[in-house]
């Protein structure tokens, strides 16, 4: 009998847990738990696996750590990720979502993504049919309707664009939505689940259920299963979620959204789990057996009590020989399957459409200077809106920012070199938005004085004496003065203290 692979679940600060141990109901082994604590991380992490044993390692991984995990999963190349790298490929933006459409020719609404805002505003002027949904698409998938907007003609494009700043620009044709409403399917080993229906709350247009929409177990129609199983397979997914929009006018399925990343009720996770042990474990443990449409009968509870059950399962129904067709052709429509091990070529291409520059290439991109109003922004100050305004800001490293502002002072933006997911090429790409962020050594509290790079407590002590003794600094020059600052602390201090006006 062979051996059951050493299983970790892969956790990370901020992000919600997917997964835990009781998901894994009846898994004879210790499960390990790694987590990935963000700020230079990476090597400590990649040790931590290896000396665990590691041979799968499950877990979601959020849209601003998605790079840095390409890079660690190179570095545990006996490591199989659950789901893959390439299966989350649709998990960081919805220009990646575009982007895997694409490449596997799975319907999707006309998408234009626009690097270049004076491309984008032409196309949006000139050529666009409206109304046209405008979206934020760097980060993740499932953070709802809140960056998601519809413009009924150029002037609301324009006007939306201007206040929000969302680079790139990301912008659909509007689908007459059936019965007012989009579809979420839910697959595990591309068989579907679990589909409801999403619809939109009186006098809005948006059908996310957490902005006042309703929802409805029945009627999901099969050809919206069929397109959700395509683009499953298609990702290689283990498990997976679309949000799939009905044409009122031809009755097309059309791919709004994909992703492994999804909010699903604990029993669901359950099935998922049960289904990764029947894959570890080469079927020792049973597939789970989720009738095609028992969504509509698990509808049928209340949903403050659908989302506390666990561990529902379904016999198997061996019909008499006169209903044995009709059943078939309607519970086993599709089957649940081992899905493929992913591979490199599997992703698509970056950017493939001819209108858009190379990204990587910041610091050359007009579009990075057009993306800002000329607002200057203090991370010291920022609120999370401002944060999101910088070109590459998502919301788990706003809130990283944040937490780091906790214990530090941000006198300069390469103090934020400090967290992993800040790069030299990214702070150039904010360099003409940044404020001057040096503090007023003369109304400087020791609390303040002590979160500053290189100001430790007794220096901070020195400078406090100082001023009680003699009053303000009239000058920074006189800081050479004082005990403990030489020539290159001075060069420091310079750069981090100022005379306030």
């Amino acid at each position: 009998m062979s051996k059951l692979p050493k299983l970790g679940f892969l956790y990370l600060d901020y992000v919600l847990r997917f997964f835990d141990k009781s998901n894994f109901k009846g898994w004879p082994n210790k499960i390990e738990s790694v987590t990935y604590h963000w700020k230079n991380d990476k090597k400590r992490f990649i040790k931590e696996v290896k000396r665990k044993k590691i041979d799968i390692l499950i877990g979601n991984i959020p849209a601003t750590a998605y790079e840095t995990f390409v890079e660690i999963a190179k570095e545990l190349p006996h490591v199989r990720f659950v789901p893959s790298l390439e299966t989350q490929f649709s998990n960081k933006s919805k220009e990646n979502v575009t982007l895997f459409c694409e490449k596997y020719k799975i319907a999707i609404p006309k998408t234009r993504i626009f690097y270049d805002k004076k491309k984008g505003y032409d196309y949006l002027e000139k050529k666009a049919t409206y109304p046209q949904i405008i979206k934020r698409s760097y980060g993740p998938s499932n953070y709802g309707g809140y960056f998601v907007h519809k413009a009924n003609n150029f002037a609301e494009a324009k006007k939306l664009l201007d206040e929000k700043q969302y680079t790139p620009i990301y912008t659909q044709n509007a689908i007459d939505l059936k019965h007012s409403g989009d579809i979420r399917v839910m697959l595990i080993g591309h068989k579907p689940i679990c589909a409801f229906w999403r619809f939109s709350g009186k006098g809005q247009w948006i059908t996310n259920t957490s902005q006042g929409g309703s929802m409805s177990y029945n009627n999901i129609p099969m050809n919206a299963l069929e397109l959700a199983v395509k683009a499953s397979k298609a990702a290689k997914a283990e498990y997976w979620a679309c949000d799939i929009a009905i044409d009122a006018k031809n009755d097309k399925p059309y791919i709004l959204e994909c992703a492994t990343a999804f909010a699903a009720f604990p029993y669901v996770r359950d099935w998922i789990c049960q289904y990764l042990m029947w894959d570890f474990s080469k079927g020792r443990f049973p597939k789970p057996h989720v009738p095609m449409f028992s969504w509509e009968e698990l509808g049928k509870i209340d949903s403050s009590l659908l989302r506390t059950m666990r561990h529902i399962g379904f016999s198997k129904y061996k019909p008499s020989c006169d209903g044995t067709w009709y059943i078939n052709e309607k519970n086993d429509a599709f089957e649940m399957e081992l899905s493929e091990q992913s591979n490199e070529n599997d992703l698509p291409d970056s950017i493939a459409p001819e209108n858009l520059p190379i990204k990587n290439d910041l610091n050359k991109n007009s579009e990075v200077e057009a993306h800002f109003d000329g607002k200057k922004i203090n991370f010291n100050h920022a609120t999370l809106t401002d944060l999101m305004s910088l070109y590459g800001m998502e919301d788990e490293l706003a809130i990283d920012i944040k937490d780091y502002l906790e214990a530090n002072i941000i006198t300069d933006a390469s103090d934020l070199l400090e967290l992993e997911s800040i790069d030299e090429q990214m702070l150039k790409t904010w360099d003409n938005h940044i404020d001057d962020m040096r503090v007023d050594i003369n109304s400087v509290t020791k609390e303040s004085l002590n979160k500053i790079k290189g100001i430790g407590t007794k220096l901070a002590k020195i400078i406090l004496d100082f001023k009680e003794k003699n009053g303000k600094f009239s000058s920074l020059e006189e800081l050479k003065n004082l005990e403990g600052i030489g020539k290159s602390k001075f060069a420091q201090l310079k750069s981090r203290l100022k005379i306030g006006e």
